[in-house]
């Protein structure tokens, strides 16, 4: 059977290129990093060439990189590295429809003695940069995180309105984290015009391997980690780095920047491909979040609500047809809850729950788009 992968938001297939360059990484490497000796000299070689790298991609100074293990500890690390670096008692803002690594930090944040607020979205999935900026006015706050692209619906939040609006307070403006791991390769980043102090990465999203992540921090932002041990990555994420993987990563975000703009001019024009055809071959369906050619939303994502289908059996009969897709993020796929993100823009539970997140990569080809409507027209009427 011909399977068709439209699940890129969750992970992508490891570029041959960086296939090839982690497996002779990892047949000629055989020192710790960390090590004064020549095996040693000739990782931290490699892990400085990395970081070099990734710096000069996401235009940073490589002082500003930090290795992490993906993601998820990236926005850990972030976030509750500031507020434990900030002071004991803070404030922080985010907002309802965030991926749940930063939810979920959130929450701990809160339960250390923090004020955490969650401002809402609207039906678009769109944050107000203006209720931000009133917030941070009134006083008292020490972290705003927006993520620059919702992994869900794919909404592109105002993140340079955000930040000039942090700005504009000087000396006293919060610190502000972007979880930018779905943004990366899709869209242009620039977070140095867009005051941004941290960003989260996951380099496998864009063809890297998994397990490795990235986290900018601004020179002069102080974070106090949650492990212990040596002082690697500047201090803040000690443990000895995954030089093989890291390398392989450096060279996967590389080819994703320089191939951003050609990807978002195919994979808009894909997805318009995917809407059409999907609204003749379907009724009582919606595409939820930005219009279909805003510049407000990612050129590769789509999340389709279904009248009268449940997302997760629907999910579950595309994979036996051959499609692979999923009904949120792939890190809440399990879970029997309507998707916080769609109850977040105002979506009743029993649509919340018939969403659908078709996201396109590099390899996806017109030809992939048709079989996946025809699958989707064959499944979804299966279970009307």
């Amino acid at each position: 059977m011909t399977r068709v992968h439209l699940d890129h938001n969750a992970t992508t297939p490891m570029r041959p290129e960086v296939r090839a360059h982690l497996l002779h990484v990892l047949d000629t490497l055989g020192g710790n990093p960390s090590s004064v000796h020549r095996a040693g000299r000739a990782a931290r070689a490699i892990l400085d060439e990395a970081r070099a790298r990734a710096a000069a991609a996401l235009r940073v100074h490589e002082d500003e990189i930090v290795f992490t293990s993906g993601g998820t500890e990236s926005v850990n690390l972030a976030l509750l590295g500031a507020a434990r670096a900030r002071r004991e008692h803070g404030a922080m803002i985010t907002n309802a429809a965030e991926h749940s690594a930063v939810l979920g930090a959130a929450d701990e944040i809160a339960a250390r003695g923090w004020t955490v607020t969650r401002v809402g979205v609207d039906r678009a999935c769109r944050v107000d940069p203006d209720e931000i900026a009133g917030l941070v006015a009134a006083g008292g706050v020490d972290l705003v995180s927006v993520m620059t692209a919702n992994n869900e619906v794919g909404t592109l939040q105002p993140i340079a309105a955000i930040g000039a609006g942090l700005a504009r307070r000087g000396r006293e403006r919060p610190l502000f984290h972007t979880d930018a791991a779905q943004a990366l390769g899709r869209v242009q980043l620039d977070l140095a015009a867009w005051h941004v102090d941290l960003a989260s990465f996951s380099v496998h999203k864009v063809g890297g391997p998994l397990g490795v992540g990235i986290l900018t921090k601004r020179k002069g932002v102080a974070l106090r980690g949650p492990l212990f041990g040596g002082g690697q990555e500047g201090g803040v994420r000690p443990g000895t780095e995954n030089v093989p993987a890291i390398s392989a990563a450096a060279l996967a975000l590389e080819a994703a920047v320089r191939e951003q703009a050609a990807f978002a001019v195919t994979s808009r024009a894909l997805s318009l491909q995917l809407w059409s055809e999907v609204q003749q071959s379907l009724d009582d369906v919606e595409l939820l979040g930005p219009p279909i050619d805003s510049d407000e939303r990612l050129p590769n994502t789509l999340n389709l609500s279904f009248g009268g289908v449940d997302g997760r059996m629907l999910v579950a009969r595309l994979d036996l047809e051959g499609l692979e897709a999923s009904a949120g993020s792939a890190c809440a796929s399990g879970s029997l809850e309507p998707s916080h993100v769609l109850l977040a823009m105002g979506l009743a539970p029993e649509r919340a729950r018939s969403g659908l997140r078709l996201s396109l990569g590099r390899a996806t080809t017109p030809q992939d788009v048709h079989m996946a409507v025809d699958i989707l027209r064959r499944s979804v009427s299966a279970l009307r």
